[in-house]
């Protein structure tokens, strides 16, 4: 590669480097960041795992930083349009030249070692940090937690927001196997804030195993907050706690945590948009625990609510169909732009004929429609991080 390519060409050829998009394991990705930061990263690191929750807490995290003096990177994912969106320095996603010096940074260094398009997204993510002289760094776990990319950090404070059944294939189909994974994590001699209420025995196990100083999240924030939802509340806690075991190296003012719980912002997570007289709820739920989630909130109101959704197909959807569809008087279902994408008529047979489903062309349509339900009030977009980009091109153009 050379430096006259464009941001979109780097990200191209990165996903023609290795067969799986998903390789789990720290070997390669290792090797390289030891020739990037062979004394490791000069900035401290809070990384955050946990199958639901991550970006929402990382969010709140990097508020309450941003209150202050200090300078604040942080790196999350998937991105929802623009690639740009998974590094923010300051609040203020980075411009493409900025990745791509990175990403020419990581390719001289990296010589004969093969790496993911993740394995290269979480190096940049380093050298861009470093580059901009940030004091701290809030890190999303991409997925879960022990061979992940982002784990080659031996973070100042880790994070683990809760621990429900998602991604099987890679994880486990416990909670005590995707427990262990998301353990990972922990340092010894360093403080783990869990968010989860009733934590496996795996990760009890672990801690205990090599010394990590954990503290368990039951109490939920009480004052103003900026995400909408209970279980915000809980993200917010948690998010204070991991400033908090911050506070001798990077102290916070009392005013700067509230405020920052209440400036607090994330798309797509219970995200409004109001088109007409009707309500848009944008929400990236695509595991059964955060769709159960995502309901709690939605029956607070007694609004008619219709639905666009799709799904991955390696998702367990029956459970996701059957969560919502107490809140939920039509379905519009369309298809998605991704290889692991379920096709619509698979996906119709997957709802009981009792529920009312209509098989859209695209979401274009399937919004054009949800839109002219004249029963529908408020109208819910859910079931994928594709669904949600898919969408959000076309509620632009509302705006």
């Amino acid at each position: 590669m050379t430096s006259k390519r464009t941001l979109d060409d780097w990200l191209t050829w990165q996903e023609t480097l290795m067969e799986e998009t998903i390789v789990l394991g720290l070997d390669r990705v290792q090797l390289v960041y030891e020739k990037l930061f062979p004394s490791g990263v000069p900035f401290k690191v809070i990384t955050v795992a946990g199958t639901n929750g991550k970006g929402s807490t990382v969010s709140f995290i990097d508020s309450i930083y941003r209150q202050s003096t200090y300078k604040v990177g942080r790196s999350t994912s998937p991105h929802l349009l623009k690639y740009n969106e998974r590094y923010a320095i300051d609040g203020e996603d980075v411009l493409d030249e900025v990745i791509i010096n990175a990403f020419e940074l990581i390719e001289a260094k990296r010589e004969d070692i093969k790496l993911t398009y993740f394995e290269f997204s979480t190096l940049a993510a380093f050298i861009i940090f470093e580059k901009a002289e940030v004091d701290i760094a809030i890190l999303e776990v991409g997925l879960g937690g022990r061979l992940d990319s982002v784990n080659v950090v031996d973070s100042d404070v880790s994070v683990i927001t809760n621990i429900a059944i998602d991604h099987t294939d890679y994880l486990g189909d416990t909670r005590e196997a995707i427990g262990r994974e998301k353990a990972g994590v922990m340092r010894g001699s360093r403080p783990c804030i869990c968010g989860d209420q009733d934590p496996p025995q795996s990760l009890l196990a672990y801690a205990k195993e090599i010394g990590t100083d954990i503290t368990f999240v039951s109490k939920a924030y009480e004052n103003d907050i900026g995400l909408e939802g209970d279980h915000q509340r809980l993200n917010a806690a948690v998010a204070i706690k991991a400033v908090e075991s911050l506070a001798d190296q990077l102290p916070v003012s009392i005013s700067m945590v509230s405020e920052g719980i209440k400036n607090a912002s994330i798309r797509a997570r219970f995200e409004k948009v109001e088109i007409g007289n009707k309500i848009i709820i944008l929400d990236v739920a695509h595991n059964p625990a955060a769709v159960k989630t995502l309901v709690d909130t939605l029956s607070k109101s007694s609004m008619q609510t219709v639905a666009i959704f799709s799904a991955l197909i390696d998702k367990d959807i029956i459970e996701m169909i059957d969560l919502a569809s107490s809140v939920i008087k039509h379905w519009y279902l369309v298809p998605l732009s991704s290889d692991r994408a379920i096709e619509s008529e698979a996906l119709k047979n997957k709802f009981s004929s009792s529920e009312s489903t209509t098989i859209c062309e695209d979401m274009n349509s399937a919004i054009q429609e949800s839109l002219a339900h004249k029963d529908a009030e408020r109208i819910v977009i859910f079931g994928s991080f594709y669904t949600i980009a898919d969408a959000s091109i076309i509620i632009n153009q509302f705006q």
